[in-house]
């Protein structure tokens, strides 16, 4: 299937080149790597494919910068901030056409993600106001002591695909608003969002230097350079735990800050006395958003026994309605997986539950193409030893398991090297208390089916990571602590 004009035109409209001291450049080797669409398996462009010495001039180019940015007064970072956030809005069309192709995703999904992407510059364009310090009298009363947050430094972004514009502003933005400059490197699969954000940063006023962009092919060959490099000062990463550990390693030999947002195996508990109907919706929400394809989505449907049976039936049913097409089409509710190896993913491990007992409900196949389509799945039971109950399934699968009290839910629940988000459902408001208190997990969705929110810390404990993205603690990750001790007069 060709691409439309209007989508060739949106996807023509995105320089494909490196953005490095507030310029356009190709690749120093003249490489290019292609970018595909998922729903067709055609190229849909080519990009400039950086190397270790466009990396390194990337830094450069943020070191100088640096000193400048950090000492931009915090009212014109804000201002810039609410001018990209205002870009963005105005832009939420064309730039999800540009994701859902790139990408995949339904183009209402799309949508919803630039609006929420958006909301990270408007959230951080207040907190760029709000660093603050203090003073105090020394105990012995010699002295003052003054205490100071200041810029971490230049940093490295390293963001997915499955969400390409948010986990960039979710990163972006509290680096812009505390004094840092950065070098970003995008998903290989997604970096045209990335790239019409560096254009979108630019035309709002942002000095060369402070973002710098560089997609690339080989990860390794980018990165590690600029981990053994001391002028950075700073990782941020959002991705898989395997990859997260690599770069923590890494970091640890120099010591760098470092923000990891890893991999997720999300709970989702369904009490007997919980609002049947709201805990399918919030299902349907929790497992479906990104096509599956979250750190965030459902990945193990835990039910009581006495409404398993009704909540099995009702979720295949739920599932089974939405619709199955190219994202871009109006109609679409389930857009395709990002790759063809995402897919067999998905089917080795349906294929595993399948051999080991677990019944299908519905769906269970990969449609014929062209496209990477898999069908919304429900599996039910799900008999102990299946892989899909430890593994991270990144994609539209349910499996669902049964308990027989609460605390046989919890030890299930918390049986995870994993700990990044759970979702429960039940109007017992003392059994809310207990089982949120007693998950283990960063964050705790009660009653529905989604907790990302920009004014909210996003993180997880245990495999899931390190520090917090968003909320009033995204911030810290990009600022140091100096206190001065100020001799009294």
């Amino acid at each position: 299937m060709a691409v439309a004009a209007s989508e060739r035109q949106v996807v023509e409209a995105v320089p494909k080149r490196l953005f490095v001291a507030g310029e356009w450049r190709e690749a120093s080797g003249g490489g290019e790597f292609a970018v595909e669409d998922p729903a067709t398996g055609e190229v849909l462009c080519r990009v400039a494919d950086a190397t270790a010495e466009d990396a390194l001039a990337a830094l450069a180019a943020a070191g100088r910068a640096q000193r400048e940015w950090a000492d931009t007064p915090p009212n014109e970072r804000a201002e810039l901030l609410w001018r990209a956030f205002e870009e963005l809005r105005r832009r939420a069309d064309e730039l999800a056409l540009l994701m859902t192709l790139e990408m995949g995703k339904a183009l209402a999904e799309s949508r919803a993600e630039v609006l929420y992407a958006a909301e990270f510059f408007r959230w951080f364009s207040g907190e760029a106001l709000r660093l603050d310090g203090y003073v105090k009298r020394s105990g012995d009363g010699r002295s003052r002591l003054i205490v100071t947050r200041e810029p971490v430094g230049p940093c490295l972004l390293i963001t997915p695909w499955n969400f390409p514009l948010a986990m960039g502003t979710r990163k972006i933005g509290p680096a812009l608003a505390a004094g840092c400059t950065m070098v970003w490197k995008p998903a290989q699969l997604t970096p045209l969002s990335a790239l019409a954000l560096a254009g979108v940063l630019a035309e709002c006023g942002l000095p060369p230097g402070v973002l710098n962009v560089v997609p690339a092919s080989d990860a390794r060959a980018v990165t590690e350079p600029l981990l053994r490099d001391p002028r950075l000062r700073k990782v941020s990463f959002t991705g898989s735990t395997a990859v997260g550990r690599r770069l923590m390693a890494a970091a640890g030999e120099r010591v760098l800050r470092v923000s990891m947002e890893l991999g997720g195996n999300a709970p989702f508990l369904v009490f007997d006395d919980a609002d049947l109907d709201a805990a399918l919706a919030g299902a349907v929400t929790a497992k479906m958003r990104n096509v599956g394809e979250a750190c965030t989505a459902a990945n193990r449907f835990l039910v009581a026994e006495a409404i398993a049976d009704e909540f099995a039936r009702g979720l295949a049913a739920r599932l089974s309605e939405l619709r199955i097409g190219r994202g871009s089409a109006a109609e679409t509710q389930v857009g395709p997986l990002v790759s063809a190896e995402q897919r067999q993913k998905v089917a080795e491990l349906v294929a595993d539950a399948v051999d080991r007992g677990a019944r299908v409900l519905t769906g269970g196949n990969a449609p014929a193409g062209p496209g990477y389509f898999y069908e919304p799945t429900v599996l039910y039971p799900v008999p102990d030893g299946a892989r899909l109950l430890r593994e991270e399934i990144f994609g539209p699968v349910a499996p669902i398991r049964t308990f027989a009290s609460e605390e046989e839910a919890l030890a299930e629940a918390n049986a995870s090297e994993y700990g990044l988000v759970a979702y429960v459902y039940t109007r017992d408001l003392d059994r809310a208390r207990r089982v949120c208190e007693r998950l283990e997990f960063g964050m705790v969705g009660l009653n529905q089916g989604i907790v990302s929110n920009a004014g909210a810390p996003f993180g997880g404990v245990k495999q899931s990571g390190i520090g917090r993205e968003g909320g009033n603690e995204g911030i810290d990750e990009y600022l140091e602590t100096k206190y001065v001790a100020l001799a009294a007069g």
